[in-house]
Formats: C-alpha cells, structure tokens, sequence
C-alpha cells in the first residue's frame, strides 16, 4: 500500500487514520482529502459501498432456470485475448477468493519498449499519467513511495537511478538493452548494478516457479499489483481490477496456473493500484484511489 504503517488486521483503519495523522500535516491531509474526493474513483468506491449494503439488506434470491439442452463443447481456448501484436489480456478468478478478479496484461518484449518514468513529489492519477504518456499502450504503477512522494527502493528511469536500493529484500525488475528481467534480493542480493530501467519492490510472490512467500503476519485482503516474467522471457503485468486477495495466497495462487511465471514481483497494492490499457481497440482502466509518483509504461515499437 501507499505509505501505510505496518499492515494488521484488527483495528488496520483506525491505525492507518493514526498513522496519517501523526506524518502528515494538516496542509498535506486537506490535499489527499480534496484528490479523492475530486475523483471519479472516489465516487466510484462510494457507490460501490452502498449499493452492497443495500444488496446485503436486500438479498435477491435465486429463481429456477430451466436447463438448456446439451450443446456441443466449444473448442478448447487458452484465454488470451490478442489486443495488439505482442500485447495480450486474460481474466482470473482464483479459487476461494469471492471477490477477486485479476486482469493479466501479457507483453512480448520483441515487439515493445519498457520505460519507468518518475514524478518525485508530484504524484499523479491514472487519467494524469494517460495525459502525460499518450503513447502508451500499458501504464502500471511500481514502486511504494513514502510521504513526500518520493519512492522506496532504488528506480531507474532511461539510465538514471534515484532512491536507496533494497539488497536484501524484495525484488528488482529490470530491462538492459531492451531484455527484460525480475531477480530476487535474496537470492541474489543487489550489487549497484546498473540498468536502463528498473523498479523495486516486495515481497517476491514466485521465485523460480515456486510459491515464495508465506508470511501471514500483517496479511489481508488489499488490491495488489504484479509483475512477473515467464517461461518464454514474456512479462505479465497484474492487476485486482475489483475486491482484494491476501498475498499468501496470491503466492500460492500463480504457480498453479497455466501462466508458467518464472519470477513474479509484487508492487505497491492497495490505493496505489493502478492500471491503463488503451491497445488497439481496447480500452481499460483500473484507476488507483491515491495518485503515484512512479509507473512502468510499455511503448509499441
């Protein structure tokens, strides 16, 4: 999440309130107060609020269809849906998680460019950075960032680097001539290496195709965003476009599909989730509820 205090369930609101309170000023909480609430997305969560309270007050009962005939099976799809050549989108609903709906945007690394760009103190929304970056095809956010919009973890941005590097914690994706690659700090610690763009973050989700975190300390169900490289060098890019998922069994869930993640690396969640997709004639925004000083936007070559 965005600059949040050490996540625990029980009382998590009122110490996230707290938290805000204590690091930010008053100038700075009427400035996040009048950003969300100016948004469409704020509005948008509101409505989201009440209209399942009202269903939860109100419950539709189900009404008896009748079965349909027995149709012949439609050939077997893996279903990736083509949005432009080297840019792929699919839907996943992992398994004893309600409400979660992950929006998997593929990206073939021959046929696009990777650049970080970076915001330092002044963050923007998802439609800001669609009117900074109209060119891009897939803006995701990156980094977490502290309360002066400035991220944590090292960033490169075309070369050149900002923040203070985690060594031994999380990951780092990286693009180095044009080829793209997500390590481990733990498995292989960061030694001031020096890439043309790169962000990091935690904690690492799958580690050489395994389920790699299992930590339930601090866990919840929150928005999460993922970047992941797979069996064939192609970067995914995930997103919860509606509910939340705990990060343990995110870990636990990617390994399992027919994704075939090598590596997969989770960014900042919760407000700062944020993806746009304008490719070839689809459109999509998942809007973040906080703005963000730093994405990672994927060019068409």
């Amino acid at each position: 999440m965005t600059h949040h205090p050490p996540d625990v369930r029980r009382y998590f609101g009122l110490r996230k309130a707290l938290w805000r309170l204590r690091s930010a000023g008053p100038v700075r909480l009427l400035q996040m107060a009048l950003r969300r609430m100016l948004r469409p997305a704020w509005y948008a969560g509101l409505i989201l609020w009440v209209v399942g309270c009202t269903l939860r007050a109100n419950p539709v009962l189900p009404t008896a269809t009748p079965i349909p005939p027995t149709a012949t099976p439609a050939p077997a799809s893996s279903g990736w849906a083509t949005l432009q050549p080297g840019i792929e989108e699919r839907i996943l609903r992992p398994p004893n998680s309600f409400f979660a709906q992950l929006v998997a945007i593929r990206i073939d690394p021959q046929q696009v460019d990777f650049r970080v760009h970076y915001r330092p103190g002044d963050p923007l929304f998802a439609d800001d950075w669609r009117t900074e970056l109209p060119d891009a095809a897939v803006i995701i956010n990156s980094n977490f960032f502290d309360g002066a919009d400035r991220v944590t973890g090292t960033l490169f941005a075309d070369g050149v680097q900002h923040g203070t590097p985690y060594r031994r914690r999380g990951g780092t994706f990286y693009v180095q001539n044009g080829v793209p690659g997500i390590q481990s700090n733990l498995v292989q610690p960061y030694a001031d290496e020096r890439y043309d763009q790169a962000v990091q973050a935690f904690p690492m989700l799958v580690t050489d195709g395994q389920q790699s975190y299992f930590d339930t300390r601090a866990d919840r169900p929150t928005r999460r965003t993922v970047i992941a490289l797979d069996e064939q060098g192609r970067v995914i890019v995930i997103v919860t476009s509606f509910g939340g998922i705990t990060l343990i069994d995110l870990s636990a869930y990617l390994p399992t599909t027919d994704l075939d993640i090598v590596n997969a690396l989770n960014l900042d969640g919760g407000g700062s989730t944020l993806m746009d997709v304008q490719a070839g004639e689809s459109t999509r925004s998942v809007p973040s509820f906080d703005p963000v000083p730093a994405v990672v936007a994927v060019y068409p070559r």
